[in-house]
């Protein structure tokens, strides 16, 4: 495996993980069983997504992504910061409609990078990238 397909898979892998982190996070402030939903299916398919990049860098023996943890601590932190005085539905839909955003164009962005990465790996950095505009999409009703 290339050193481009090797970056893509991390990126997802490091996208995917941050994002099922920061669902996790906000998991205790959801009081509407609709998002609560929406948000356990998203974190389902961002799990889905996370093993193929993961499966992929196995077979290929490159090493994983690695959390970092003074990334975690930082996504914690500004999750509670955030939520401190307003817990209510639209909001926490504005915060999640904004990080997936941010991964649609940190996804575009190693793509960009990676201009010869293979057809594989481009596609599932493709899959991501619908499923966050999806998310968008699906959210802006709870605004």
């Amino acid at each position: 495996m290339r050193s481009q397909e090797i970056a893509v898979y991390k990126e997802i892998q490091k996208s995917t993980e941050k994002a099922m982190r920061a669902l996790d996070i906000m998991n205790d402030k959801i009081y509407d069983e609709d998002l609560a939903r929406q948000m356990s299916r998203q974190s389902l398919k961002y799990s889905q997504i996370h093993n193929q990049a993961m499966d992929q860098l196995l077979q290929a023996k490159a090493e994983p992504y690695r959390e970092n943890h003074v990334e975690n601590l930082i996504l914690a932190g500004s999750i509670h910061y955030n939520t401190l005085l307003n817990t209510s539905t639209s909001h926490i839909a504005e915060m999640l409609i904004k990080s997936s955003n941010q991964g649609i164009m940190d996804m575009k962005r190693i793509l960009n990078r990676n201009a010869d990465v293979g057809m594989k790996p481009a596609a599932l950095a493709q899959e991501l990238i619908d499923f966050e505009a999806k998310n968008v999409e699906r959210l802006t009703k709870y605004l």
